[in-house]
């Protein structure tokens, strides 16, 4: 169960039921100055699109967003901006990967042009930035977007493109007709490989080999993710397992923006991928289980993110969204203003979640542990660990400084600890090792990368254990490798540079150190050794809080309804006209209505509603539909609905969108003048589905939360949307959005 068992809440009936302190002589958790509050780009950039994050070789930390003007009132969109901290909070604009002079030279310069959705890599000493490209002059249409990839001897440029698209256009059938190639990410297999992942609603997610150049793909393509849902790939690589984290819903409807991301994990890069419940995501009633959605706070539309990890193990992830009260750069209904955020991402059970569970932060919040005492990138020095004066210092272009052992020599650092994570960058043919060790007793782990023999070993007490490195591994290339000791286990990896897809793995038990002492961490070189990046930390033990399960109430019998009757219970109130449903066999059986309550007024349809008691409730339903699967439906629809007029409201329901099934939850309301609508979407359904919406108040706001389940046991928690707590709301049901569909649902339900 793990993550589900987490983060569920409480079952229903059938039917409705009545950190420690610092040891002496150790150096302090290396933090920035204080805490941080999102967005991070505040003040540098305030829309940051899509972003994609790397540690430099250089020590700096380097983002990369979609083309955009980075400020209010700008008007010209930068190409690929880039931006870089040393800190995750400290933020400067450095440059653009192109200028309308450098842009690629196969893509349609006319307006129109966008460059989205870049993915960083670094890869056998080049960086290497995948984008797409919207408009090509590979055929003579428009909207032919593709794939490029340009190459970099630093983080910052300057940027070369390839020459041609590494996935080109995929026409569907017609002139002007293509596929989405959208939103690429690149990662390395365990045996050296690299894969690309691309696409978006409109044909799916898939990926494909690509050759070690990364230009060009040299294999058929796999799907490994359902068309009309997904979009926003990022692969990271844990425990076994590849997990894809995959935007949902529309990126970009301002003040009603639901995107969210989702995620589901396999053994291979290739699928198939599986949510929490087992569920595909390649079946039409599709999987993928929630882990970044909106919470109430002042941020919506949370999606296309990716991951880092800080020198202490933590991994964050790092994403755009929308502050729901300044939701356009400039004009409303213009470009989406779109800032980067960054959270804690945790693991439970198995599966990643942000924050506990809450989702995003809009408070001060502890930062990335990624400077500081107890790390280096060499140029700051490294004075202060033990055994530099054995250590000569050169400099490059894109490292910077970097330590050459002309002798055996070590660099050790006191990590207080014996719980530590020891990271260094490495390259060349001399052995290096991480160390964690204690000063007194002969207690110590080690990892040693070994050029010699191509292979990652690891040492922990009378064990020994080793992997081969893939062949072609890079030696003269900077690689980054890593040592950290938890408990009683101990564990190496080996990548190009720390973004979740090593290129070997290893884990053995580590006997635990017996009494007290100092511990330190660090490297240890045979003469030729030539590091970088070097961090020796303590892992802070700090309790995750997860999110506290829905707790339902008692159960309202007056505003509650198991259609026993044989009509229509008179207590309903029928909005928009007589609502052509029937009770029979204890279901309220209703047709899918042609209109739909989308749009100005109540768009031709009716409903079913009735008076909820106050502020705090949860009203649920049980439904099931005759929309079966694969087939297009669009967009017949039943659920609920939280109604405070034709042009306000929120709805949850099981939806037909094109092949899919999907639990989607949605608000309508007026902004700035502007009459707007946008969905989230939750759990997979079932072909029977049970909905809940909880609704509580927050200040002068009602939050209101999605849930759906689809065994009626396991719920999964969606996104929450607001309404004036001013404003007096209606619950109820309703069945709509295209004739010829059917919806039985078997209750409605208010607890308080």
């Amino acid at each position: 169960m793990g993550l589900r068992a987490a983060l569920a809440v409480t079952a229903t009936l059938a039917l409705c039921a009545v950190g420690a302190a610092t040891p002496a002589g150790a150096a302090p958790a290396s933090r920035p100055s204080g805490p941080y509050v999102n967005p991070v780009l505040h003040g540098v950039a305030d829309t940051f699109a899509d972003p994609s994050v790397i540690r430099g070789k250089d020590g700096w930390w380097y983002a990369y967003g979609t083309s955009d003007p980075l400020r209010e009132g700008e008007g010209t969109p930068h190409w690929l901006p880039i931006v870089r901290s040393k800190d995750l909070v400290r933020w400067t604009h450095v440059g653009d990967a192109f200028t309308a002079t450098t842009l690629p030279s196969w893509a349609d310069t006319a307006p129109g042009l966008g460059l989205w959705a870049p993915d960083i890599r670094y890869v056998d000493g080049e960086y290497r930035l995948y984008y797409v490209v919207t408009q090509t002059t590979v055929s003579p249409d428009r909207d032919d977007n593709a794939i490029g990839m340009a190459t970099a001897p630093t983080p910052a440029g300057p940027w070369t493109d390839s020459g041609a698209p590494v996935v080109a256009p995929r026409g569907n059938g017609g002139p002007g007709n293509y596929l989405w190639t959208f939103d690429p990410d690149v990662v390395t297999d365990a045996d050296g490989s690299q894969h690309i992942v691309y696409g978006s609603y409109y044909g799916g997610l898939w990926t494909a080999p690509l050759d070690p150049s990364g230009r060009r793909t040299t294999g058929p393509a796999t799907q490994i993710a359902i068309d009309n849902k997904f979009e926003g790939a990022y692969l990271v690589h844990r425990s076994g397992w590849w997990y894809l984290f995959a935007s949902t819903a529309n990126c970009c409807a301002g003040p009603t923006t639901g995107y969210s991301v989702q995620v589901g994990r396999s053994r291979s890069i290739t699928g198939p991928f599986v949510d929490a419940q087992g569920i595909s995501l390649m079946a039409s009633r599709t999987g993928g289980t929630p882990v970044l959605r909106q919470n109430g706070n002042r941020w919506i539309g949370t999606g296309h993110n990716a991951l880092l990890t800080d020198l202490t193990g933590q991994d964050w992830i790092v994403y755009h969204a929308i502050d729901r009260g300044d939701p356009w750069l400039d004009e409303p209904g213009g470009i989406n203003q779109r800032p980067m955020l960054m959270d804690r991402l945790d693991w439970v059970g198995g599966w990643p979640v942000v924050d506990g569970g809450a989702g995003p932060s809009d408070s001060r919040e502890r930062p990335p542990v990624v400077v500081g005492n107890g790390s280096t990138d060499v140029s700051t020095g490294f004075s202060r660990w033990r055994g530099s004066a054995g250590w000569q210092v050169r400099s490059e272009r894109d490292s910077g400084a970097y330590a050459v052992a002309p002798a055996p020599a070590s660099l050790l650092f006191p990590t207080g600890s014996a719980r530590a994570r020891v990271e260094a960058d490495v390259r060349g043919t001399a052995t290096t090792a991480l160390t964690v060790r204690a000063e007194r007793g002969g207690w110590a782990v080690s990892a040693r990368l070994v050029p010699s023999t191509s292979r990652l070993e690891l040492v922990a007490g009378g064990r020994r254990t080793s992997v081969a490195l893939p062949a072609g591994f890079a030696v003269e290339a900077w690689h980054s490798v890593v040592l950290q000791v938890k408990g009683t286990t101990a564990y190496a990896d080996v990548s190009s540079a720390r973004l979740g897809d090593p290129v070997a793995t290893l884990t053995l038990p580590a006997a635990a150190p017996t009494g007290s002492g100092w511990y330190s961490g660090g490297v240890v070189g045979t003469a030729g050794s030539t590091v970088d990046n070097i961090s020796a930390l303590p892992i802070p033990s700090r309790p995750l809080e997860l999110e506290p399960p829905l707790r339902l109430g008692r159960l309202d019998a007056s505003r509650s309804d198991e259609f026993t009757g044989s009509a229509i219970d008179p207590s309903w109130t029928q909005e928009g006209g007589p609502v052509p449903a029937t009770v029979s066999g204890g279901s309220l059986v209703w047709p899918t209505e042609a209109g739909d309550l989308v749009g100005p007024g109540d768009g031709g349809t009716s409903l079913l509603l009735r008076d909820v008691p106050g502020a705090r409730w949860v009203v649920e339903t049980k439904l099931t539909n005759d929309f079966g699967v694969d087939t297009v439906r669009n967009f017949q629809q039943g659920g609920l609905v939280v109604y405070a007029g034709p042009d306000e409201f929120v709805r949850l329901s099981n939806v037909a969108i094109f092949n899919t099934r999907q639990v989607e939850f949605g608000q309508e309301r007026s902004f700035a003048g502007l009459l707007s609508w946008g969905g989230s979407i939750v759990g997979p359904p079932g072909a029977t589905t049970w909905l809940r919406i909880a609704s509580r108040a927050s200040g002068s706001e009602r939050l209101l939360t999605a849930y759906s389940s689809n065994d009626g046991a396991t719920w999964v928690r969606g996104a929450t949307w607001t309404l004036p707590l001013a404003d007096p709301v209606r619950v109820g049901l309703l069945s709509q959005s295209g004739a010829g569909g059917l919806v039985s649902f078997d209750w409605f339900c208010v607890y308080r």
